[in-house]
């Protein structure tokens, strides 16, 4: 009897929780009455009754669900790389808890993986998010796809089902800071994209704030793509370029008596120009370091407090 493992990140959604579970049972019913279900529950941290009601849910179907406890707030795409540990199914959804994405799309990711595709992504068309949320979302995933994966489907993915050879991959490969579903696509397989429109957020407070976005967008880049480093070469050729012709432009100027010296404000803007250039590339190539010391350091992704199967 193949298994399905459904993948679930959780982050103050004990109000989700309750209605997403709902769905998710309901949802069931789509499938072959010899298709099995298991529901990986991962709590990252959460400190609201998000765990009491994952507890609940386990409760209530105590042979298919699993609750994953970390210690504290790892972030969701290291509690994904939790539940693909503690996965056991022959392929594997992952889902948000806040029935953004519709559950519903499932069977078809499921009727695809049946014959023979070991990766279905479903991509964001539309979104019901605010105008911010669109804009980023947009940028990010447009310069993703320009400069790192240009294998990634345009607008994005969270909702997705992959074989188990692929989530053994993943799990194996244990990367730190970077964007655990984007490493499906990085595998190289080939996928099958299910376009939908995502939801607008009913029930709660979506926790993903700017700062998050912004470390998921450095590390998605840094993890995926030596783009920056590359534009500091570049840039730092150009440069090179325009110095030198300027220091010939000043001398030839200097000999045939065109200017006396060189002003002063002329000076300073090349000076604050280059230097800023210069701290920008050090802040760049620290990036790199720093990952790099965080693999060395070989700390652990995520810490589990318990698992309540």
């Amino acid at each position: 009897m193949p298994r399905i493992s459904v993948i679930i990140p959780c982050y103050f959604n004990g109000e989700n929780i309750p209605v997403t579970t709902a769905e998710l049972i309901k949802n069931e019913a789509s499938f072959l009455p010899d298709v099995e279900f298991e529901y990986v529950m991962v709590d990252d941290g959460s400190r609201d009754n998000t765990l009491e009601q994952l507890v609940a849910f386990r409760d209530k179907y105590p042979g298919k669900v699993k609750v994953i406890k970390l210690s504290g707030n790892f972030g969701s795409y290291n509690a994904i790389l939790a539940g693909m540990k503690y996965a056991t199914g022959d392929c594997n959804v992952v889902i948000t808890a806040d029935l953004q994405d519709p559950p519903e799309l499932i069977i078809k990711m499921y009727e695809y993986w049946q014959k023979g595709i070991k990766l279905v992504l479903a991509n964001r068309t539309e979104r019901e998010d605010g105008m911010l949320a669109n804009l980023f979302a947009n940028t990010y995933h447009k310069l993703i796809r320009k400069f790192a994966l240009k294998n990634l489907p345009e607008g994005g993915f969270d909702f997705c089902l992959f074989d188990k050879q692929l989530r053994e991959k993943v799990v194996e490969m244990d990367e730190k800071n970077t964007n655990t579903l984007f490493l499906l696509t990085w595998l190289k397989y080939d996928y099958v994209c299910i376009p939908y429109k995502r939801r607008k957020r009913e029930i709660g407070k979506s926790r993903w704030t700017l700062n998050k976005k912004i470390k998921l967008f450095i590390d998605s880049f840094i993890s995926f793509s030596y783009f920056p480093l590359r534009l500091i070469t570049s840039a730092g050729l150009l440069l090179g370029i325009v110095a030198l012709l300027y220091a010939l432009y000043v001398m030839i100027a200097r000999l045939t008596g065109l200017i006396s010296i060189e002003g002063w404000t002329t000076m300073m803007i090349v000076f604050l120009f280059i230097s800023s250039f210069q701290m920008i590339s050090i802040g760049i190539i620290g990036e790199y370091l720093w990952r790099n010391l965080e693999a060395s350091r070989n700390r652990p992704n995520y810490i589990i407090d318990k698992v309540i199967e």
